[in-house]
C-alpha cells in the first residue's frame, strides 16, 4: 500500500495524542515528501507515503526494541504496507549506524534491505531539514540539535556523529537532484 490520506492517519493515529511534538516532526517530514517528491519524480507516492510513516517506530503502542526504525518496520510489515515503504522506513538516516550502535546491526539487515536510490536519499534529506517541531531546518542545524538533545555520551550523539559525513552528503546531493528538476522547468 503506498496510500498517502491512509499513512497520514496511520501515523496520526498513533503519534498525535501519546507523542504530539513527534506528531509536528512528523507532519513537517510527510508534507515536505510530498513536495520534494514532486521535484524529484516519485510518480509511486514511496517517498511521501515513507514520511508520514518513518516515525512510527517511537508509538508507545508500537515500541519493542525501543530502535524506532525497526520496531515501526515491524508494525508496517505487519500492517500490509508496501514493502519499499516498510525497507525505507526501516533504514531511514542512516539507521544502520545507529543499529550498530544499538547491537541490532545484523538483526535491522538481515530483516529488511537495505535501498540506495534517490528515494531513499530524499527520505533522508526531508527527515534532516525538518526540526522536531515540523518547521524547516538546515542540516547543520538540525545535527547540533539532535547532539544537544541527546548530550555527549548517548548512543543517538555517537551514532549522529558518525553518520554525519553521509548525511550531509546524501542531503548535498538531493538538493542537486531538486536543483536539476526545477531547471528542467
Amino acid at each position: 500500500m503506498r496510500d498517502i490520506a491512509h499513512a497520514r492517519k496511520l501515523a496520526a493515529h498513533h503519534l498525535a495524542e501519546p507523542l504530539p511534538r513527534r506528531w509536528n516532526h512528523v507532519q513537517g517530514v510527510g508534507a515536505w515528501a510530498e513536495q520534494v517528491a514532486a521535484a524529484i519524480g516519485d510518480q509511486e507516492d514511496v517517498l511521501a507515503t515513507a514520511g508520514w510513516l518513518h516515525d512510527i517506530g517511537y508509538a508507545p503502542d508500537i515500541a519493542d526494541t525501543g530502535f524506532h526504525p525497526l520496531d515501526g518496520a515491524r508494525f508496517l510489515r505487519r500492517a500490509g504496507i508496501d514493502e519499499r515503504v516498510v525497507c525505507l522506513v526501516a533504514h531511514h538516516t542512516c539507521a544502520q549506524l545507529e543499529a550498530e550502535e544499538r547491537g541490532l546491526g545484523d538483526v535491522l539487515a538481515v530483516e529488511f534491505p537495505r535501498e540506495r536510490s534517490e528515494i531513499a536519499d530524499a527520505l533522508l534529506y526531508c527527515d534532516m531539514t525538518t526540526s522536531p517541531d515540523g518547521f524547516p531546518v538546515a542540516v547543520p542545524d538540525r545535527l547540533t540539535e539532535i547532539r544537544s538533545r541527546y548530550g555527549p555520551g548517548a548512543i543517538v550523539t555517537r551514532f549522529i556523529n558518525r553518520a554525519a559525513p553521509e548525511i550531509l552528503a546524501t542531503a548535498r546531493r538531493t538538493e542537486e537532484r531538486m536543483a536539476k528538476s526545477y531547471a528542467l522547468v
